[in-house]
């Protein structure tokens, strides 16, 4: 097992959350370079001169940043939510993260009582539109709810509409939940979603990147979404416009070789054009949970099979099913006509004529042959009575 992070390396990363933007590879790659101690230094010197590729407006708002951040005050605030900040290296880190490269989070604040690295290795994320449909909300609930019963983590944003709806999902199955935040652990966002957001405290993981007391923007809605996908073994997307941000993590998946999954609705529905397009470009046609955990799950995890319902005609034999083919409705044919239609002797035909008149199928007419009339009333009396 890792050791955890020393001390030192925990303060510099916790005050670098607050002084660089998450997903910024310019601060990646000097952060690879100088590590965390000697980017913070780097960061905090005026003399030392900017970070390369970096422009000096840029460099001055991380240093200006830099001077006045309190990484002890951050700590010292999670801990009292009850919750962590976690650093690569540490045995709760998820080894996955590692494939975002220069834009892997620098760390990950938390807050809940489980084990971030178990949930991620079988999770799922379920994203889409905020101003979804009835058909959109329902689906990505009993989808949440799916997964849930089959044992895996549903991943979202916990923002209005899809998020919200897969959330609630898992939490109403009794199953587990994690909500990736634009914001921080402790700034409930959106402000309607504040009890959800407890709820998923209380009995899953509230993640992000940023520390204590951030608040959102357009761009961090964006970036967080790096993390939803490299988080996952695999995205769903229920109803999407095209420029929607799901999207955004779904081409996110694609790209770090996760899989990308979507749900199709109406084609006259805008919200479902984005998932439409995703799916034409493909990924994989998912309608329940059983299809998703074949996808993303171990070998021999397979979805039942899909079939219309079993007829009673379904269970004839070949050549009894070729005679009922050839049965007129109306009017009745001869069992040697009806032998030249299946392709068979008379006497073969009668044989399979007796057959389907003890099943129901067929009914005897004069001399000939023909299907029962199923639209014919039948009398209650017993045989026999008057």
């Amino acid at each position: 097992m890792t050791p955890p992070a020393p001390d030192a390396e925990r303060l510099a990363r916790a005050a670098l959350t607050r002084i660089v933007e998450p997903g910024d590879e310019q601060a990646g790659r000097a952060l690879r370079a100088h590590g965390p101690d000697g980017l913070l230094t780097l960061l905090r010197d005026p003399r030392e001169p900017p970070i390369p590729g970096a422009g000096a407006r840029r460099a001055a708002g991380w240093r200006h940043r830099a001077r006045t951040t309190s990484p002890e005050a951050d700590l010292d605030h999670i801990t009292r939510l009850g919750g962590t900040f976690l650093v690569p290296g540490d045995p709760e880190w998820p080894t996955q993260l590692d494939d975002l490269g220069d834009a892997r989070p620098l760390g990950l604040w938390t807050r809940g009582p489980a084990s971030l690295r178990t949930w991620a290795l079988r999770s799922v994320a379920l994203v889409g539109a905020r101003a979804c449909t009835p058909y959109g909300a329902h689906t990505a609930a009993d989808l949440a709810a799916g997964l849930s019963r089959h044992g895996w983590v549903v991943v979202s944003g916990a923002a209005y509409g899809i998020d919200g709806a897969a959330h609630r999902g898992a939490l109403a199955a009794g199953g587990a939940t994690a909500a990736v935040l634009a914001s921080g652990v402790d700034t409930p966002y959106p402000r309607g979603h504040s009890g959800l957001l407890d709820r998923i405290a209380g009995q899953g993981l509230l993640i992000g990147e940023l520390p204590p007391g951030s608040h959102p923007t357009p761009s961090r809605f964006i970036l967080r979404n790096r993390v939803i996908a490299a988080l996952t073994r695999g995205t769903v997307v229920v109803e999407a416009q095209h420029r929607s941000g799901s999207l955004v993590t779904a081409r996110a998946a694609t790209r770090l070789g996760r899989h990308t999954m979507g749900v199709p609705g109406p084609v006259t529905s805008a919200l479902s054009a984005g998932v439409h397009e995703l799916l034409r470009d493909g990924a994989t046609l998912v309608t329940d949970a059983d299809e998703i955990v074949e996808l993303v799950g171990a070998i021999g995890e397979l979805a039942p099979a899909r079939r219309g319902p079993v007829l009673p005609r379904d269970l004839l034999a070949p050549a009894t099913a070729q005679v009922l083919e050839a049965l007129p409705v109306h009017p009745p044919a001869p069992a040697t006509e009806i032998a030249r239609r299946a392709g068979t002797t008379p006497d073969e035909a009668l044989a399979r004529l007796y057959e389907l008149h003890a099943l129901g199928h067929a009914e005897r007419d004069g001399d000939g042959w023909r299907l029962t009339n199923t639209g014919k009333p039948v009398s209650n009396a017993r045989r026999g009575d008057p």
